[in-house]
């Protein structure tokens, strides 16, 4: 089916709001018939990737709209970049790339995008209507958004999120049509012990697990008897989307789409079910981990995606005013920041030993020592995905409380109580 536009659509491909969105435009309507797509649809929103130094020509293409005189035509908030520009953190970035990061960072405002920093934007105050249709970047804050909010986005990559945005239109394709979100495998965990299903190790677990088990297909999670709460459901997404390519998932009774399980499959058969095991959830945590050496650590990271003030609180608790021997990486946004900035907590975790980090992450940009063999503890299954290739550094996997207690005692600790 050849693709349509619209008189609107056509008169802005031909300049109509100047040079930038045209070539916007243009790279909507060209990816749209690549997709196969009949017609584009207006967005409510977009959530930016694409300003995440990778090489020069991300900069140059964001300077390029620029000066194409481009303007977001919707709300466009922007993933992390490669720099911390709050000053809480450093990198290493090489002279060169360091400007170049910042001038690509500085194009993105310049295009009308909200420099929110964060790979959790829905937690920054970014939560589209159920329903909605947006176009989103970022593959946890992409599934987050069809599955915890019940908003309509396909994974938008790195500069057609950008075009999406300024034009102000998106394909209609893949989960924008209603018929691509139906569940069409179930996911069932109703024979795991209801301690593990609460406990925080779980839900990160489970999502490498369920990734690798569902790929890009569109499961159900079924046996959850209460809702486990928003963090947890974003760690789940997470670890999902990095070990698998999962877009959208539903939660039988917590997630919009799914109040109970045969809504989530569009009262139709799955085709398949996948019944989880112990013996699975097992294979699945120790894959988690990939360092060669388990009795040391060189760092700990957590906050991938980004530290909610809710985990915050939980950090705090679990440190207890105690001293780390081990710098603890904690990576947030600016709007988790400010709210530690607002009574002094900031300043006491840093006197802790804490190193926070905002506006981006340790596994994207140089931010952790460069340590020959060295080993990352954390408790985000993206870190545990990402770190080995990213990083370089081996991968010890564990709770929140296991992390503080190995960061404490300069040590892996296993068994920490919650």
């Amino acid at each position: 089916m050849a693709l349509e536009l619209s008189a609107e659509q056509q008169a802005i491909a031909n300049g109509l709001r100047g040079e930038g969105a045209a070539m916007a435009m243009r790279i909507v309507a060209a990816t749209a018939r690549l997709m196969g797509a009949p017609s584009l649809i207006p967005i409510a929103s977009a959530h930016i990737d694409g300003a995440l130094y990778h090489g020069d020509s991300g900069t140059l293409f964001a300077e390029k709209l620029v000066e194409g005189d481009a303007k977001v035509a919707v709300r466009a908030t922007l993933n992390v970049g490669s720099l911390d520009l709050t000053g809480c953190s450093k990198n290493r970035l090489p002279v060169h790339e360091r400007d170049m990061a910042r001038r690509m960072m500085d194009a993105y405002r310049t295009l009308g995008c909200e420099p929110s920093w964060t790979c959790a934007p829905y937690q920054a105050g970014h939560r589209p209507a159920l329903g909605s249709d947006v176009a989103w970047g970022e593959s946890n804050a992409v599934v987050f958004c069809n599955s915890v909010l019940g908003a309509r986005t396909n994974r938008y990559g790195d500069f057609l999120d950008i075009a999406c945005a300024i034009a102000g239109f998106a394909p209609y394709y893949g989960f924008h049509r209603p018929e691509n979100r139906r569940a069409t495998v179930v996911f069932d965990v109703s024979d795991l012990e209801p301690t593990f299903l609460t406990s925080e190790v779980a839900w990160p677990i489970l999502g490498s697990l369920f990734g690798r088990e569902i790929g890009d297909a569109v499961g159900v999670v079924a046996g959850i008897n209460a809702h486990p709460g928003e963090d947890a459901l974003k760690a789940f997404g997470a670890a999902s989307a990095s070990a698998g390519a999962v877009g959208l998932f539903h939660v039988a009774g917590v997630t919009p789409e799914a109040p109970d399980l045969a809504t989530a499959l569009h009262h139709q058969a799955p085709q398949a079910t996948i019944k989880v095991t112990n013996e699975m959830v097992m294979d699945s945590r120790r894959r988690l981990s990939t360092a060669q050496d388990m009795k040391r650590i060189d760092a700990v990271a957590i906050g991938s995606p980004h530290l909610s003030t809710v985990e915050f609180d939980r950090l705090e608790n679990l440190i207890a005013g105690r001293k780390l021997k081990i710098p603890l990486y904690a990576c947030t946004g600016r709007h988790a920041l400010a709210a530690l900035e607002g009574n002094g907590r900031r300043q006491l975790l840093e006197a802790s030993g804490v190193i926070i980090v905002a506006d981006t992450c340790v596994v994207v940009t140089p931010i952790l020592p460069d340590i020959k063999d060295a080993v990352l503890m954390t408790n985000s299954g993206k870190f545990a995905h990402y770190a080995p290739g990213n990083t370089g550094y081996g991968v010890i996997y564990g709770s929140m409380a296991e992390c503080v207690e190995s960061a404490v005692l300069a040590k892996p600790v296993f068994g920490a109580a919650a």
